[in-house]
C-alpha cells in the first residue's frame, strides 16, 4: 500500500469516525456480531455435505419460512424499494401480487416430490425424469443467472460504505464482499438459515421503528394521513393499475400473470430458495414455511414501499439534495464546476421553499375539505416539482462534463441519505445494520447454493463420482470461495446496472421462465422426454433474449414466453423425432 492510500484510509477513518456517533458505531458492530456469533455458534460440528448443504434436513417450519422470506429481502430490498417509490410511486407493490397463488402450487407440486427423493438441488429431479445432459443444462442456466444477481446484492450494501465514509464503491464492494465470502465459507446452510432468523427479528423490528421515525419528522401539524394525501396529489401512491399494458412494467397483470411465473420459478427452481425449505424437517414444515412467505413477503414490501413515500412527502417541506450519491456530488464541489453547481443549488432552495409553503397550504386545504384550494396547491405543487426535476437536469449535465463515467441513476442512495441525515443517534447504526444484515442473509445463501449446485449437479456428477465425505465436504468448501471470488469481480460492475431492484428481476427474467418450463414439462407433461426439452430449452432461450433485446415487452413477461415456449417446442420436437423414429 502507497503512503497517498494509507493517507487517504486514514482521512476516511477519521471523517467516518466524525460522521457517525459513537452510539451509532456501537449498535451497528454489536448487532453484526451478534449475527455472526450467533450463525458459527449454530453451525459448528459440520462433518460432511448433509450438513454443509441442507443442514441435516431439521429445521422447524418458522425457521424455513423466515429463512426463505431473508434470502429473497436482500439489501437491494432495503435501499432500492424505498428509492423506486420516492421517484416513481408505490406501483412496484404489483410485482409480487403473484407470489401467494406461487406457494400454493409449490406446496401442492414440488415440495412432496423433492422431500421424496431426498435431493439435495432442485437439478436432482430431472436427471431422474429426463437424461443428464437436461440437468447440466439447468444447473448452469441456474449458475450464470444465480451467479451475477449474487454480485449485484454484494454491490448493494458497498454502497452504505460508499456514503458513510465518502470511499469509491469498489474498495467498498471489495471490504463486503470480502466479509460476506468469509462468513459463507464457514457457515454452511444451517448457519444461514438460523441467522437469517434472527435477521428477519431485527429487520421487521427496524421497518417499523423507520415508519413511525419519518412521520414524527415531518411538521407538527402534518400527520400520516396527510403525508400520504400529499404523496397522493403527486402521484405516488399509485399501486394498482388496471390497465392490460404488455409494455409496461408494472400493473395488475404483470404482476398476477408475469410475476407468478416468476415467483414459481425462483422458489421453485432456484437452488438458493429450494435449498432454504430443504432443510425442513418435514413435508408439512416446509409447506408452512412456504406459506407463512405468501402471506407476509406482500405486506412487508409494502410497507418498505410506502416509507419511501413518505419520505417523498417529507422532502415536500424539507430542502432535498438535488443529486442523492454524495461521492459524485463531492467530486461536482471540488471540480472546475463548482460555481455553476453552487447557483443551481440555490435556486433549489428558493424552490424548495416555496414547494414548502404551497405544501402547507395543501395540507390546510385537505384538513378544511377545500376543493378548489386543493386543486389549485395540488398544481402548484406539481409546478414546484417540475422545476426541481429541470434543475435535475441541469445537475446531471455538469456530473457527465465533470466525469463521463458518472452514474445518473442515483435511486439506490434516496433512503439512505435521507436516514443519514435525519435520524438519531443510534438508531442510524441501526437502520445500517438492517441493510448489511440482509446482505449478508441473501449473499450467503446464494453463494451456497451456488457452491451445492456446482458440488451436486458438476463436481460428483462428472468429475469425482466417488469420494469421502471430508473429501466432499472440502470440495463444498472451496467452490464457495471460488463462486464468492466470481460474485465479487461480478459486484465491480453492478453501478452500471441503474436500479438494483430492477436489475436483478430484469435478470432473473432472461432465465426463470425457461428453467420454470422445464420443470413444468417434468411434472406435468410425461409424453415430452428428455432429448426434446433439451433443444426447446436452447430455443426458449434465445426466443426470451431475442424478445427483451428488441424490447417488445415489459420484462416480467419474459417469464410467461420462456416457460411456454419450452412447452410448446418440447411438444413440436417431440413430436417430430418420434416421426421420425416411426419412420425409421
Amino acid at each position: 500500500m502507497s503512503v497517498a492510500i494509507a493517507l487517504h484510509c486514514l482521512y476516511v477513518l477519521v471523517y467516518t469516525i466524525l460522521f457517525m456517533s459513537t452510539i451509532d458505531w456501537i449498535v451497528l458492530f454489536l448487532t453484526l456480531l451478534l449475527i455472526v456469533v450467533y450463525g458459527m455458534y449454530k453451525s459448528r460440528g459440520i462433518k460432511n455435505i448433509d450438513g454443509y448443504i441442507v443442514g441435516n434436513r431439521e429445521l422447524p417450519w418458522y425457521t424455513v419460512g423466515l429463512s426463505v422470506m431473508a434470502t429473497q429481502a436482500s439489501a437491494i430490498t432495503f435501499l432500492s424499494a424505498p428509492g423506486l417509490a420516492y421517484s416513481q410511486g408505490m406501483s412496484f407493490v404489483q410485482f409480487y401480487f403473484g407470489l401467494p397463488l406461487a406457494m400454493i402450487v409449490l406446496c401442492i407440486t414440488f415440495v412432496p416430490i423433492f422431500h421424496k427423493l431426498k435431493v439435495y438441488t432442485a437439478y436432482e429431479f430431472l436427471e431422474k425424469r429426463f437424461d443428464v445432459k437436461t440437468r447440466a443444462l439447468t444447473a448452469i442456466l441456474f449458475l450464470i443467472q444465480r451467479g451475477v444477481s449474487t454480485g449485484i446484492t454484494i454491490f448493494a450494501p458497498s454502497i452504505i460504505l460508499s456514503s458513510i465514509l465518502h470511499l469509491d464503491v469498489t474498495y467498498t464492494t471489495l471490504i463486503i464482499g470480502l466479509i460476506v465470502i468469509f462468513y459463507t465459507v464457514w457457515g454452511g446452510t444451517k448457519a444461514v438459515s438460523y441467522t437469517q432468523l434472527l435477521q428477519m427479528g431485527i429487520i421487521f423490528t427496524a421497518l417499523l421503528v423507520a415508519g413511525v421515525m419519518v412521520v414524527k419528522l415531518l411538521p407538527e401539524n402534518i400527520g400520516f394521513s396527510e403525508a400520504l394525501h400529499i404523496a397522493g396529489k403527486s402521484g405516488k401512491t399509485n399501486a394498482i393499475d388496471w390497465n392490460f399494458d404488455l409494455n409496461n412494467q408494472y400493473t395488475i397483470w404483470t404482476g398476477l400473470i408475469g410475476g407468478f411465473f416468476l415467483q414459481l420459478s425462483y422458489f421453485g427452481t432456484d437452488q438458493s430458495q429450494v435449498g432454504r425449505y430443504l432443510t425442513g424437517s418435514s413435508v408439512r414444515d416446509s409447506r408452512i414455511g412456504l406459506l407463512m412467505n405468501g402471506l407476509l413477503k406482500v405486506p412487508m414490501q409494502f410497507c418498505i414501499l410506502l416509507i419511501g413515500v413518505l419520505v417523498f412527502a417529507y422532502y415536500q417541506f424539507h430542502t432535498a439534495p438535488l443529486f442523492f450519491n454524495n461521492v459524485e456530488v463531492s467530486k461536482i464541489e471540488q471540480s472546475i464546476y463548482h460555481d455553476e453547481y453552487k447557483a443551481i443549488m440555490q435556486r433549489h432552495e428558493a424552490i424548495s421553499q416555496e414547494k414548502s409553503i404551497v405544501s402547507q397550504e395543501l395540507a390546510t386545504a385537505l384538513q378544511q375539505k377545500d376543493e378548489t384550494g386543493i386543486d389549485l396547491a395540488r398544481t402548484a405543487l406539481q409546478t414546484k416539482n417540475e422545476e426541481d426535476k429541470a434543475l435535475r437536469k441541469e445537475v446531471e449535465v455538469l456530473l457527465k462534463k465533470n466525469n463521463p463515467d458518472a452514474e445518473l441513476n442515483d435511486n439506490n442512495y434516496i433512503f439512505l441519505s435521507f436516514v443519514t441525515s435525519t435520524f438519531p443517534k443510534g438508531l442510524i447504526g441501526l437502520l445500517i445494520a438492517v441493510i448489511f444484515l440482509a446482505s449478508m442473509g441473501a449473499t450467503a445463501s446464494a453463494i451456497n447454493s451456488l457452491s451445492s449446485t456446482t458440488v451436486v449437479d458438476i463436481y460428483k456428477r462428472f468429475i469425482h463420482k466417488t469420494g469421502s465425505e471430508r473429501s466432499d465436504l472440502n470440495a463444498s468448501r472451496i467452490f464457495t470461495l471460488f463462486w464468492g471470488i466470481i460474485t465479487l469481480l461480478v459486484a465491480l460492475y453492478a453501478s452500471q446496472l441503474g436500479n438494483l431492484l430492477e436489475a436483478v428481476n430484469i435478470l432473473g427474467s432472461l432465465f426463470y421462465g425457461t428453467i420454470l418450463g422445464i420443470f413444468i414439462v417434468a411434472f406435468y407433461f410425461k409424453k415430452i422426454g428428455g432429448r426434446a426439452v433439451f433443444i426447446a430449452a436452447i430455443l426458449s432461450e434465445l426466443i426470451v433474449f431475442a424478445v427483451w433485446h428488441m424490447d417488445w415487452l415489459a420484462y416480467l413477461w419474459l417469464n410467461l414466453v420462456g416457460c411456454v415456449a419450452v412447452i410448446v417446442l418440447g411438444y413440436a420436437v417431440q413430436f417430430s423425432v418420434g416421426k421420425k423414429a416411426n419412420k425409421e
